[in-house]
Protein backbone atom coordinates (compact mmCIF):
# COMPACT_ATOMS: atom_id res chain seq x y z
CA UNK A 1 0.00 0.00 0.00
CA UNK A 2 1.56 3.63 -1.00
CA UNK A 3 0.33 7.04 0.34
CA UNK A 4 -2.56 8.22 -2.43
CA UNK A 5 -4.94 11.43 -2.45
CA UNK A 6 -8.91 9.98 -2.24
CA UNK A 7 -11.74 12.07 -2.42
CA UNK A 8 -14.97 12.09 -1.30
CA UNK A 9 -17.93 13.94 -3.89
CA UNK A 10 -20.27 16.08 -2.86
CA UNK A 11 -23.75 16.74 -5.24
CA UNK A 12 -26.86 18.29 -5.03
CA UNK A 13 -28.68 15.40 -6.60
CA UNK A 14 -31.97 15.81 -8.53
CA UNK A 15 -34.82 14.06 -10.09
CA UNK A 16 -32.83 14.67 -13.57
CA UNK A 17 -30.46 11.74 -14.54
CA UNK A 18 -28.04 13.62 -17.07
CA UNK A 19 -28.39 16.38 -14.98
CA UNK A 20 -27.03 14.51 -12.28
CA UNK A 21 -24.40 12.90 -14.37
CA UNK A 22 -22.91 16.49 -15.78
CA UNK A 23 -22.53 17.38 -11.95
CA UNK A 24 -20.72 13.89 -11.15
CA UNK A 25 -18.73 14.50 -13.81
CA UNK A 26 -17.24 17.78 -13.09
CA UNK A 27 -16.69 16.78 -9.72
CA UNK A 28 -15.24 13.53 -10.54
CA UNK A 29 -13.11 16.06 -13.10
CA UNK A 30 -12.22 18.60 -10.33
CA UNK A 31 -10.49 15.33 -7.71
CA UNK A 32 -8.58 14.26 -10.57
CA UNK A 33 -7.29 17.31 -11.03
CA UNK A 34 -6.37 17.76 -7.20
CA UNK A 35 -4.52 14.48 -7.84
CA UNK A 36 -6.98 11.92 -6.49
CA UNK A 37 -6.29 8.35 -7.25
CA UNK A 38 -9.38 7.22 -5.41
CA UNK A 39 -12.73 8.75 -5.69
CA UNK A 40 -16.20 8.34 -4.25
CA UNK A 41 -19.48 9.43 -5.42
CA UNK A 42 -22.59 9.59 -2.82
CA UNK A 43 -25.64 7.26 -2.39
CA UNK A 44 -28.57 7.98 -5.14
CA UNK A 45 -25.79 9.89 -6.92
CA UNK A 46 -27.48 9.53 -10.83
CA UNK A 47 -31.43 10.30 -8.94
CA UNK A 48 -32.99 12.03 -6.68
CA UNK A 49 -36.73 12.19 -6.69
CA UNK A 50 -39.92 10.75 -5.52
CA UNK A 51 -40.56 7.50 -5.14
CA UNK A 52 -42.74 6.97 -8.23
CA UNK A 53 -40.29 8.74 -10.28
CA UNK A 54 -37.16 6.25 -9.39
CA UNK A 55 -39.29 3.21 -10.35
CA UNK A 56 -40.59 4.10 -13.40
CA UNK A 57 -36.97 5.29 -14.82
CA UNK A 58 -35.32 2.84 -12.95
CA UNK A 59 -34.04 0.60 -15.90
CA UNK A 60 -32.51 3.72 -17.19
CA UNK A 61 -31.12 4.54 -14.06
CA UNK A 62 -29.59 1.67 -13.48
CA UNK A 63 -28.15 1.16 -17.00
CA UNK A 64 -26.58 4.74 -17.58
CA UNK A 65 -25.36 4.79 -14.20
CA UNK A 66 -23.28 1.75 -14.78
CA UNK A 67 -22.01 2.89 -17.96
CA UNK A 68 -21.09 6.15 -16.07
CA UNK A 69 -19.39 4.80 -13.35
CA UNK A 70 -17.12 2.70 -15.57
CA UNK A 71 -16.85 5.52 -18.48
CA UNK A 72 -15.40 7.75 -15.73
CA UNK A 73 -13.00 5.28 -14.05
CA UNK A 74 -11.29 4.53 -17.10
CA UNK A 75 -11.72 7.96 -18.66
CA UNK A 76 -9.58 9.47 -15.32
CA UNK A 77 -8.04 6.67 -14.67
CA UNK A 78 -9.16 6.54 -11.41
CA UNK A 79 -10.84 3.80 -8.67
CA UNK A 80 -13.82 4.93 -8.58
CA UNK A 81 -16.92 4.07 -6.39
CA UNK A 82 -20.11 4.36 -7.93
CA UNK A 83 -21.90 6.07 -4.71
CA UNK A 84 -25.40 4.40 -5.01
CA UNK A 85 -28.17 3.60 -7.80
CA UNK A 86 -31.20 1.46 -8.40
CA UNK A 87 -31.20 -1.94 -9.87
CA UNK A 88 -34.11 -3.35 -10.86
CA UNK A 89 -35.13 -6.37 -8.88
CA UNK A 90 -36.76 -9.23 -11.61
CA UNK A 91 -40.38 -8.46 -11.98
CA UNK A 92 -40.83 -7.41 -8.07
CA UNK A 93 -41.36 -3.64 -9.29
CA UNK A 94 -38.84 -2.60 -6.51
CA UNK A 95 -35.09 -1.87 -6.56
CA UNK A 96 -32.10 -2.71 -5.18
CA UNK A 97 -29.83 0.12 -3.72
CA UNK A 98 -26.60 -0.81 -5.34
CA UNK A 99 -22.86 0.17 -5.31
CA UNK A 100 -20.27 -0.77 -7.45
CA UNK A 101 -16.50 -0.13 -7.00
CA UNK A 102 -14.49 0.18 -10.96
CA UNK A 103 -10.72 -0.15 -11.62
CA UNK A 104 -9.10 2.50 -14.02
CA UNK A 105 -9.58 -0.35 -16.66
CA UNK A 106 -13.40 -0.76 -16.37
CA UNK A 107 -13.26 -3.63 -14.47
CA UNK A 108 -15.70 -4.29 -11.63
CA UNK A 109 -14.59 -4.67 -8.46
CA UNK A 110 -16.81 -5.16 -5.50
CA UNK A 111 -20.78 -5.01 -5.65
CA UNK A 112 -22.89 -4.50 -2.69
CA UNK A 113 -26.57 -4.21 -1.99
CA UNK A 114 -27.77 -2.49 1.03
CA UNK A 115 -28.80 -4.20 3.90
CA UNK A 116 -30.37 -1.58 6.28
CA UNK A 117 -32.74 0.32 4.76
CA UNK A 118 -33.98 3.47 6.32
CA UNK A 119 -37.88 3.02 7.27
CA UNK A 120 -37.83 6.07 9.86
CA UNK A 121 -39.94 8.49 11.59
CA UNK A 122 -37.60 11.63 11.81
CA UNK A 123 -38.67 14.18 14.04
CA UNK A 124 -38.84 16.85 11.91
CA UNK A 125 -42.36 15.54 10.57
CA UNK A 126 -40.73 13.34 7.65
CA UNK A 127 -41.39 9.99 6.99
CA UNK A 128 -39.24 7.49 5.04
CA UNK A 129 -39.64 3.87 3.84
CA UNK A 130 -36.87 2.85 1.93
CA UNK A 131 -38.48 -0.42 1.89
CA UNK A 132 -41.29 0.37 -0.11
CA UNK A 133 -39.61 0.75 -3.43
CA UNK A 134 -35.97 -0.99 -2.31
CA UNK A 135 -35.13 -4.98 -1.65
CA UNK A 136 -32.69 -5.53 0.88
CA UNK A 137 -29.30 -7.04 0.06
CA UNK A 138 -29.27 -10.34 1.61
CA UNK A 139 -24.81 -10.44 1.83
CA UNK A 140 -22.68 -8.75 3.97
CA UNK A 141 -20.77 -6.40 2.12
CA UNK A 142 -17.45 -7.01 0.23
CA UNK A 143 -13.89 -5.79 0.69
CA UNK A 144 -11.72 -5.42 -2.77
CA UNK A 145 -8.04 -6.08 -1.83
CA UNK A 146 -5.35 -3.77 -3.51
CA UNK A 147 -1.98 -3.88 -3.18
CA UNK A 148 -1.44 -0.21 -3.86
CA UNK A 149 -4.79 1.76 -2.77
CA UNK A 150 -4.80 -1.12 0.61
CA UNK A 151 -8.28 -2.90 1.25
CA UNK A 152 -11.47 -1.14 0.67
CA UNK A 153 -14.70 -1.94 2.87
CA UNK A 154 -18.00 -0.41 1.32
CA UNK A 155 -21.37 0.13 3.21
CA UNK A 156 -24.15 2.79 2.08
CA UNK A 157 -25.63 5.82 4.17
CA UNK A 158 -28.20 4.06 6.56
CA UNK A 159 -25.74 0.81 7.22
CA UNK A 160 -23.20 3.17 9.78
CA UNK A 161 -26.11 3.03 12.50
CA UNK A 162 -25.05 -0.99 12.40
CA UNK A 163 -21.57 -1.34 14.00
CA UNK A 164 -21.62 -4.66 13.12
CA UNK A 165 -21.88 -4.82 9.45
CA UNK A 166 -17.89 -2.22 10.43
CA UNK A 167 -16.85 -5.52 12.60
CA UNK A 168 -17.26 -7.56 9.52
CA UNK A 169 -15.81 -5.43 7.22
CA UNK A 170 -12.25 -5.16 9.72
CA UNK A 171 -12.12 -8.97 10.34
CA UNK A 172 -11.66 -9.26 6.31
CA UNK A 173 -8.90 -7.07 7.45
CA UNK A 174 -10.48 -3.51 5.61
CA UNK A 175 -7.90 -0.56 5.40
CA UNK A 176 -10.61 2.07 4.01
CA UNK A 177 -14.52 1.87 4.59
CA UNK A 178 -16.71 3.73 2.23
CA UNK A 179 -19.81 5.14 3.07
CA UNK A 180 -21.63 7.07 0.60
CA UNK A 181 -24.77 8.84 2.14
CA UNK A 182 -27.64 11.20 1.49
CA UNK A 183 -28.51 11.70 5.21
CA UNK A 184 -31.12 13.71 6.40
CA UNK A 185 -30.71 17.20 7.14
CA UNK A 186 -32.50 16.77 10.34
CA UNK A 187 -30.48 13.78 11.54
CA UNK A 188 -27.26 14.39 10.00
CA UNK A 189 -26.30 17.50 11.82
CA UNK A 190 -26.30 15.01 15.70
CA UNK A 191 -25.41 12.08 14.43
CA UNK A 192 -23.40 12.30 10.71
CA UNK A 193 -19.92 13.29 12.12
CA UNK A 194 -20.18 10.99 15.30
CA UNK A 195 -21.46 7.69 13.77
CA UNK A 196 -18.43 7.46 11.01
CA UNK A 197 -15.81 9.01 13.18
CA UNK A 198 -17.08 6.15 15.93
CA UNK A 199 -16.59 3.54 12.92
CA UNK A 200 -13.26 4.96 12.30
CA UNK A 201 -11.83 4.40 15.80
CA UNK A 202 -13.35 1.35 16.49
CA UNK A 203 -11.87 -0.07 13.59
CA UNK A 204 -8.80 1.93 13.38
CA UNK A 205 -9.38 2.01 9.80
CA UNK A 206 -9.93 5.59 7.36
CA UNK A 207 -13.31 6.47 6.42
CA UNK A 208 -14.18 8.05 3.12
CA UNK A 209 -17.67 9.38 3.10
CA UNK A 210 -19.26 11.16 0.15
CA UNK A 211 -22.14 13.01 0.75
CA UNK A 212 -25.65 14.66 -0.77
CA UNK A 213 -26.37 18.58 0.07
CA UNK A 214 -29.04 20.51 0.20
CA UNK A 215 -32.57 20.67 -1.19
CA UNK A 216 -32.70 17.60 -3.59
CA UNK A 217 -36.68 18.29 -4.15
CA UNK A 218 -39.85 18.72 -2.85
CA UNK A 219 -39.04 18.55 1.56
CA UNK A 220 -35.99 16.28 1.07
CA UNK A 221 -33.21 17.98 2.51
CA UNK A 222 -29.87 16.43 2.95
CA UNK A 223 -27.02 17.20 5.30
CA UNK A 224 -23.95 17.93 3.25
CA UNK A 225 -20.48 17.55 4.96
CA UNK A 226 -18.88 14.75 2.84
CA UNK A 227 -15.66 13.70 4.94
CA UNK A 228 -12.57 11.93 5.01
CA UNK A 229 -11.86 10.72 8.64
CA UNK A 230 -8.42 8.98 9.60
CA UNK A 231 -8.23 5.63 12.05
CA UNK A 232 -7.80 8.06 14.93
CA UNK A 233 -11.07 9.90 14.35
CA UNK A 234 -9.76 12.74 12.93
CA UNK A 235 -11.64 14.47 10.31
CA UNK A 236 -9.33 15.35 7.63
CA UNK A 237 -11.52 17.14 5.05
CA UNK A 238 -14.40 18.43 5.04
CA UNK A 239 -16.58 19.57 2.04
CA UNK A 240 -19.57 21.84 3.97
CA UNK A 241 -22.58 22.44 3.00
CA UNK A 242 -22.43 23.23 -0.81
CA UNK A 243 -21.12 20.95 -3.94
CA UNK A 244 -17.48 20.02 -4.01
CA UNK A 245 -15.60 17.65 -2.98
CA UNK A 246 -13.51 16.68 0.27
CA UNK A 247 -9.85 15.58 -0.40
CA UNK A 248 -7.25 13.98 1.71
CA UNK A 249 -4.02 11.53 1.86
CA UNK A 250 -4.56 8.19 2.85
CA UNK A 251 -1.40 7.40 4.62
CA UNK A 252 -0.32 3.81 5.83
CA UNK A 253 2.09 4.71 8.03
CA UNK A 254 -0.71 6.38 9.84
CA UNK A 255 -2.17 3.56 9.72
CA UNK A 256 0.27 1.11 11.08
CA UNK A 257 1.08 4.13 13.62
CA UNK A 258 -2.39 3.65 14.98
CA UNK A 259 -3.10 0.25 15.09
CA UNK A 260 0.50 0.10 16.90
CA UNK A 261 -0.68 2.59 19.53
CA UNK A 262 -4.25 1.61 20.02
CA UNK A 263 -4.14 -1.96 19.12
CA UNK A 264 -8.09 -2.39 20.31
CA UNK A 265 -8.85 -5.20 17.58
CA UNK A 266 -6.19 -7.24 19.24
CA UNK A 267 -7.71 -6.95 22.84
CA UNK A 268 -11.14 -7.93 21.92
CA UNK A 269 -13.10 -10.60 24.42
CA UNK A 270 -16.17 -11.33 21.93
CA UNK A 271 -16.74 -11.64 18.78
Amino acid sequence: MKSYLAAAIQMTSVPDLHKNLAQAEELIDLAVRRGAELVGLPENFSFMGEEQDKLAQADAIARESEIFIKKMAQRYQVTLLGGSFPVPVNDTGRVYNTTILISPSGEELARYNKVHLFDVNVPDGNTYRESSTVVAGQQLPPVHFSEYLGNIGVSICYDVRFPELYRHLSDKGTDIIFIPAAFTAFTGKDHWQVLLQARAIENTAYVIAPAQTGNNYGRRLTHGHAVIIDPWGTILADAGDKPGIAIAEINPSRLEQVRRQMPSLQHRVFS
